[in-house]
């Protein structure tokens, strides 16, 4: 079954934002990679003020916090959250979310688990009354002049690497004119060299798992060539980020920012230009 270009469920919501700002001068896509300690939460903001945020990192305040702080206080609606997979450290802090916002769409695997944080979340995401988004039914979401293409997992790659949360990651890439960002998730390397015959190439790069030594593939690398990585990353007993991963991103030459250095990292683009914003701990 072909799959659907533009999500219809969101067009409403573009028409709406395209005239309600036409009359302003277009802005620059922010992308916040929140500091939520071990852990991924990004929030992003187009140009035309839409606002997506994906995972919402292991604590259950943590998010909404760091959210009502870039947020005016009277704004409570967000136009779409992904969460890329059910593990604590992606999935914990959209229960508080859920509970004080209201989410016009959600984008996931629909592949669940049988444990607790799980149920509640299909539970949460029923109830929220939101347009379900399941990953390998869509290729792209048209924000105003932003488009993500949803990358992974398709039913090839859920069928192969379903016993592997991690690997069924939503993997999306955001774009706006000549900038791009992408998003990976916790996949290891055998997903990205599944990746590899896509469209990948990127500015910015969301490193995946943390910096696991699991991740970050040179082959992977060698396509993406991103100019900045990003690793969302606190304390850990994991190791995280390895030394395997920060040597194979120096060799390649990639600027390196980090959670667990930076703080909350915002990079801001016209489309050619990034502007970079951190709060240094």
């Amino acid at each position: 079954m072909s799959k659907k270009i533009i999500l219809f469920l969101l067009l409403l919501n573009i028409i709406t934002f395209s005239v309600v700002y036409s009359l302003s001068s277009v802005g620059d896509l922010q992308v916040i990679f929140f500091d939520v300690g071990q852990g991924d939460s990004i929030f992003i903001e187009t140009p035309q003020k839409h606002q997506i945020i994906i995972d919402s990192g292991p604590g259950d305040k943590t998010l909404l916090q760091k959210v009502s702080s870039v947020m005016p206080h009277w704004d409570k609606n967000i136009d779409l959250i992904v969460l890329t997979h059910t593990d604590n450290d992606h999935i914990s802090g959209f229960f508080e979310l859920l509970d004080n916002y209201v989410v016009e769409n959600i984008l996931w695997s629909g592949v669940g688990s049988t444990s607790s944080r799980s149920e509640k979340w299909e539970e949460m995401i029923n109830l929220e009354g939101a347009n379900i988004i399941y990953s390998n039914d869509i290729d792209k979401i048209i924000l105003g002049n932003v488009v993500m293409d949803i990358i992974s997992p398709n039913d090839y790659i859920i069928e192969k690497y379903s016993k592997n949360a991690n690997d069924i990651s939503v993997v999306s890439k955001i774009e706006y004119k000549d900038s791009s960002f992408l998003f990976t998730g916790d996949i290891t390397s055998k997903v990205e060299k599944e990746m590899i015959g896509e469209d990948i190439f990127t500015d910015v790069l969301k490193v995946a798992h943390h910096g696991s030594k699991y991740s970050t593939c040179d082959d992977f690398l060698s396509k993406v060539n991103p100019l900045i990585a990003v690793i969302q990353v606190g304390k850990n007993s994991y190791g995280h980020p390895t030394n395997d991963v920060l040597t194979r991103l120096s060799n390649f030459g990639i600027k390196v920012l980090r959670n667990d250095i930076n703080g909350d990292i915002k990079i801001s683009t016209d489309g050619n230009n990034y502007k970079i914003i951190t709060n240094k701990k």
